[in-house]
């Protein structure tokens, strides 16, 4: 945990953790090539997007870094093999800049969660388009999703040191909310049937907004920010 608290709910680190697991996860999906570039084209520019805000900070040399890369591996997305590899340099960037503001430990798992479940959630359109794509990619990035969300809430209940009172009620509501429908994504996966995916994808929808909900609520408890001090 960094000496100063308060910047582990610095929203530049959380943009720049969910940035950076994004990018992972379109590298990881790029060289596993179960997909066309399309998927690529629209997760890396949502991970651009949302890495922005970090980039364009004062000494953010690794954001730029990892955005420069982001970008090489945009424009030969069609080169899959390279392009993955250009966007798990542009990733590993991108979490050296979100963990010299707030951390390693938090960085990674907020990287670890919210790579996994919007990198899901993403993907999952493009199995609604082809049903006969396999479903292993999408299984394993559930999977990442829920290691990442457990391990956040035990590196901020254990490490951080979560107050008592409303606020840590209800972040533990979040992150077991975000669990237990990571994991009602997997059982959607079991069923081989179009409609598995699409039960998967609209769950994986809920589970964007409660794993940001987590992110950011548990971090502002820890470092006693605003209300969430009380």
């Amino acid at each position: 945990m960094p000496d100063d608290l308060a910047t582990i709910a610095d929203p530049r680190f959380i943009l720049l953790a969910w940035a950076s697991g994004l990018t992972l996860v379109v590298g990881f999906v790029s060289l596993a090539q179960v997909v066309g570039p399309g998927f690529t084209w629209l997760a890396a520019g949502v991970a651009w997007f949302i890495g922005l805000a970090g980039t364009l900070a004062e000494d953010a040399w690794w954001a730029r870094v990892g955005a420069v890369f982001l970008i090489v591996g945009l424009i030969w997305a069609r080169n899959r093999p390279f392009a993955g590899v250009m966007f798990l340099v542009a990733g590993v960037g991108y979490l050296i800049q979100a963990a010299l503001i707030g951390g390693w430990l938090l960085a990674a798992t907020a990287s670890l969660s919210l790579g996994g479940v919007t990198g899901e959630m993403l993907l999952g359109h493009w199995y609604l388009i082809d049903p006969s794509l396999p479903r292993w990619t999408l299984r394993i990035l559930a999977g990442a999703g829920i290691i990442g969300l457990a391990a956040d809430a035990l590196g901020l209940a254990v490490l951080g040191g979560l107050p008592g009172g409303l606020g840590t009620v209800a972040f533990w509501i979040l992150i077991t909310t975000s669990i237990v429908i990571m994991i009602g994504v997997l059982g959607s996966l079991r069923y081989p049937a179009y409609s598995g995916v699409m039960a998967a994808t609209g769950l994986s929808y809920l589970a964007v907004l409660t794993t940001l909900g987590a992110t950011f609520l548990g971090r502002a408890l820890v470092a006693g920010l605003g209300p969430f001090a009380i």
